[in-house]
C-alpha cells in the first residue's frame, strides 16, 4: 500500500460479454501485471440488473481453489468489491449464479487503491474497525491489522427506503431509453392485457392510475376497464378522455354494480393478451413494470403466475413501506396472500379457473391464487424482485377490504377452507385474522424417535426427557438419547431413574465429539418413522408442539420441519435459517421479542424457508436416509443442518418452520461458545466446506428477497 499506483491496472477487452450458456464463466488472466496481495476495487456492470446480483466472482490463486470475493452493489447496475487480492492469484472469474438465464456484464475494471484511499474509506465505513487496524499496523502484525482493514472496508451500514430508491429505483433518460430500445428489438413482444375494475374512485387518484399505465416504457399493452356503475360524472368524463387519447384503452360500463370480482370478469372477457395483470383503480405501476413482466415471459414462455415487489404511496405521492417478498412459497401462502401486487397470470389460466369468484369480496384476489397455484409446479410460477407496484393508502381508495375487514377474513378463510379440502386438512383462524392451515394427524399416529445427543449436563437432559414423557401431548414417541462419553455420576444416576421408562433407550457412543455422527447413530437405533433431532438444551413448554410438526412432515412434498425457538427470555432464536447471512447462513428475526409478528408477520405465520435448525428438527426416516443423513465426514458441528436442508431441497422437497410449534432453547448451554483457538480452526474449516458445496445456493436464498441485507436477517435494506 506504499506507492500512488497508477489509476488503471486492467480492464476486461471486448465491452459487453453476454451469458448464455449453462456453465459458462467469464475470466480475466491476472498473471504478469503485478496484482499479488495488492489492495485493489475491481468494479463492473450487469445490465438491466437493478442491482441484484447475478454473477459470483471468484479469484483463483494456488491450483483451483477459489477465493469468493462479496461484491457490493453500488447503484443501478453497477458492482465492485475493494480488498486486497490473495497472493498467487492468476484469474478474475465472473459466473453465472443462474446458469441458462442470458445476461451481461460488462466494463470489468481493476484498479490499485493507495494506502490513504483505503483508509479514508474504511474509517467512513468503520472507524472503530479502522483505528483497531491502524493500532495493530504499528505494532507489526500486519495481518491482523490487514484482516481488521478488510473487514472495515466490507462494512454496509444500513439504508433508509427514500435513499434505497435514489439508488437502486430510479431512471435517467438514457436508462428509459435503453429500456425501449430493448424491447423495440424483441421479436414477437407478449402483449399483457391490464384489468382495471373501477367504481367511484377520487378523480386524482383514478388519473394517476391511468397514467400509470400510459408512462409505461414497454408499449405493448392494452388496458381494459370497466366502470361498475359509477355514480361520479367526473369518473366517467375522464375514463372517455383517456380512452379517445390511446387506442390501447378500452372502456366498457355496467348498467348495475356487481362488486369487484364480476366487474374484474367483464374486463378477463375483452381481454386479447396471453397475460393479464390486475391494477385497482387507485393504484399505480413503476414505470418499467410491464417490461420486466415481458421480460420474465419471454425468458420463460411456461410461466402460470408472475409477481413483483410492492410498496405504499401516499396522497402526496411519497412512496413508504416496501414489501420485499420471498420467492414461491405456497406455505405462507395458505396464511396470507403476499403474492399482490403486482400480479400477472396468463390469460388462459385465469379463464379456465372462471375467473374471480363474487362472493368473495375482499379476499377475491387471494382465492384465485389459491385455486391457481393448487398443484402449479413451483418452477412455472416467477417471482421479479423489484418494486413494480405502488399501493395507495390515502383518503379515496375505498377498498373493500377496509370498508369489511372481517368480510374479507370470512372469504379469505372460505377460499383456503375449500383448497385444504383436497388433501384432508382444514381452515382455521390464526393470529392476527391471517388464515392457519391445520393438517389432522393419521389413525394410529405414526412413531416419532426423538434423537438426543448428549455428554452430560445431567440437569438439562433432566429438564428435555421430563417435558418429553410428561409435557407432551403425542401417543407414540420413544427417545434415542445418544451418549458422547458421559463421565459424572449425576449423569448415570438419571439413566439409572429411567430405567424403568420403556419408550427411552440410551446408546452409548464414545470418542471425539461429532454432532452428526451421534446423529446419524441415533437415526440408525430408531424404530419411528419419524425422527425428531433434538438438542438437550432444549425445554418443552407447550404439550402440542410435537403433533404440529409431525402433520407437516407427514406431507409428502415436505423435507424438513423446524419450530419457534425461543430464548429463556422470550426473545426469537430460531424463525427459520436464511442462507447467506454472515457468510453461510444465520436465523431469521434472531432477538425479536417472541410475541412481535415480525416482518410482515413472517414470525406468526408457517412458511417455507432453505433451512431449520438441527436443534428441533423432524423428518420422515425414509428422506433422511434418501439424502445420506448429516455430513460426519466434514460437518461435524456447524452447519450440518443447513446442509442437510439443503439435500432435501435438491432432492425436490420442500423444507417448512412452523410458529406453532414453540420451545425454548438455552442455546449453548451443553457445549459453550465457539471461542478456543481448535473451535475457531474448525468452524473456518466448516465454513469452507459450505461456501465450496453451496455458494450459489448461499448467494441466493429463494425465500429472502436479494434487495435486503445479509449482515443479518433482520428484514433490512
Amino acid at each position: 500500500m506504499g506507492k500512488v499506483p497508477a489509476p488503471l491496472v486492467a480492464r476486461l477487452p471486448g465491452g459487453v460479454r453476454a451469458f448464455t450458456t449453462d456453465g459458462e464463466t467469464l475470466r480475466l488472466d491476472l498473471a504478469g501485471i503485478g496484482l499479488d496481495g495488492a489492495w485493489v476495487t475491481i468494479r463492473f456492470r450487469v445490465p438491466g440488473s437493478g442491482g441484484i446480483g447475478r454473477l459470483l466472482l471468484t479469484v483463483l490463486a494456488h491450483g483451483d481453489q477459489g477465493a469468493i470475493l462479496p461484491e457490493e452493489a453500488l447503484g443501478g447496475d453497477a458492482f465492485a468489491w475493494t480488498g486486497r487480492l490473495p497472493e498467487g492469484g492468476r484469474a478474475l472469474v465472473l459466473t453465472p449464479l443462474a446458469p441458462g438465464r442470458p445476461f451481461a456484464v460488462a466494463d470489468v475494471v481493476i484498479r490499485r487503491r493507495g494506502r490513504l484511499a483505503l483508509l479514508a474509506r474504511a474509517a467512513l465505513r468503520s472507524p472503530p474497525r479502522t483505528v483497531r487496524a491502524l493500532y495493530w499496523r504499528s505494532l507489526g502484525l500486519k495481518v491482523r491489522g490487514r484482516g481488521l482493514l478488510g473487514a472495515a472496508l466490507a462494512h454496509r451500514r444500513g439504508t433508509g427506503y427514500q435513499a434505497w430508491i435514489r439508488r437502486f429505483d430510479s431512471l435517467d433518460a438514457a436508462g428509459r431509453a435503453g429500456i425501449r430500445a430493448t424491447a423495440a428489438a424483441w421479436e414477437a413482444p407478449p402483449l399483457i392485457s391490464i384489468l382495471m375494475p373501477v367504481h367511484d374512485p377520487a378523480p386524482r387518484v383514478l388519473e394517476a392510475a391511468l397514467r400509470s399505465v400510459r408512462a409505461q416504457l414497454y408499449p405493448h399493452w392494452e388496458l381494459c376497464v370497466v366502470d361498475d356503475a359509477s355514480t361520479d360524472p367526473a369518473v366517467q368524463r375522464r375514463l372517455a378522455a383517456h380512452e379517445a387519447a390511446d387506442p390501447r384503452i378500452r372502456v366498457m360500463r355496467r348498467g348495475v354494480n356487481g362488486h369487484i370480482a364480476r366487474a374484474t370478469n367483464d374486463a378477463l372477457a375483452m381481454a386479447r393478451g396471453a397475460y393479464v395483470a390486475f391494477l385497482d383503480h387507485d393504484d399505480a405501476l413503476a414505470e418499467t413494470a410491464l417490461f420486466h413482466v415481458a421480460e420474465a415471459v419471454r425468458a420463460d414462455p411456461n410461466l402460470v403466475l408472475v409477481y413483483s415487489d410492492e410498496d405504499k404511496i401516499d396522497g402526496r405521492g411519497r412512496r413508504f413501506e416496501p414489501h420485499f417478498k420471498s420467492g414461491f412459497d405456497r406455505e405462507l401462502l395458505y396464511g396470507q396472500n403476499y403474492i399482490n401486487h403486482l400480479t400477472v397470470i396468463r390469460t388462459d389460466a385465469v379463464r379456465a379457473l372462471g375467473g374471480l369468484r363474487p362472493g368473495f369480496e375482499g379476499s377475491q384476489d387471494h382465492d384465485l391464487l389459491l385455486r391457481l397455484t393448487a398443484g402449479l409446479a413451483p418452477e412455472r410460477v416467477h417471482h421479479i424482485p423489484k418494486v413494480l407496484y405502488h399501493w395507495r393508502a390515502a383518503g379515496g381508495s375505498g377498498t373493500f377490504s377496509d370498508r369489511a375487514l372481517a368480510q374479507a377474513e370470512s372469504a379469505r378463510l372460505q377460499a383456503l377452507a375449500e383448497v385444504a379440502a383436497a388433501f384432508g386438512a382444514r381452515a382455521e383462524r390464526g393470529p392476527l385474522g391471517f388464515n392457519r392451515l391445520v393438517r389432522p394427524l393419521p389413525d394410529p399416529a405414526p412413531r416419532v424417535s426423538v434423537v438426543i445427543p448428549t455428554r452430560d449436563r445431567a440437569d438439562l437432559l433432566a429438564q428435555v426427557l421430563a417435558g418429553l414423557f410428561t409435557a407432551t401431548d403425542y401417543p407414540d414417541l420413544e427417545v434415542v438419547v445418544v451418549d458422547n462419553d458421559s463421565r459424572e455420576a449425576v449423569t448415570q444416576a438419571l439413566f439409572t431413574a429411567h430405567a424403568g421408562e420403556t419408550r427411552l433407550r440410551v446408546l452409548p457412543v464414545p470418542g471425539p465429539f461429532n454432532f452428526s455422527d451421534l446423529s446419524n447413530r441415533g437415526a440408525a437405533a430408531a424404530t419411528g418413522t419419524v425422527l425428531l433431532f433434538l438438542n438437550n438444551d432444549v425445554e418443552i413448554v407447550e404439550p402440542g408442539w410435537l403433533a404440529q410438526m409431525v402433520s407437516c412432515v407427514l406431507d409428502p412434498t415436505v423435507g424438513a420441519v423446524g419450530a419457534k425457538l425461543l430464548y429463556p427470555d422470550g426473545t426469537l432464536q430460531h424463525g427459520g435459517i436464511v442462507l447467506g447471512v454472515g457468510g453461510v447462513a444465520g436465523h431469521s428475526h434472531l432477538g425479536l421479542p417472541g410475541e412481535e409478528p415480525g416482518y410482515f408477520a413472517r414470525m406468526v405465520l408457517t412458511q417455507e424457508v432453505s433451512a431449520v435448525t438441527g436443534a428441533c428438527l423432524a423428518v420422515r426416516a425414509a428422506v433422511f436416509e434418501e439424502v445420506g443423513g448429516f455430513d460426519a465426514r466434514h460437518l461435524a458441528v456447524a452447519f450440518n443442518d443447513v446442509d442437510l436442508c439443503l439435500r432435501l431441497r435438491a432432492a425436490g422437497y420442500r423444507n417448512v418452520w412452523t410458529p406453532h410449534a414453540r420451545l425454548i432453547h438455552h442455546e449453548s448451554k451443553s457445549r459453550g461458545p465457539e471461542d478456543t483457538p481448535e473451535k475457531r480452526a474448525r468452524f473456518e474449516a466448516e465454513t469452507r466446506v459450505m461456501q465450496a458445496r453451496w455458494e450459489p445456493q448461499l448467494r441466493a436464498d429463494p425465500y429472502y428477497n436479494p434487495n435486503l441485507s445479509r449482515a443479518s436477517a433482520h428484514f433490512r435494506l
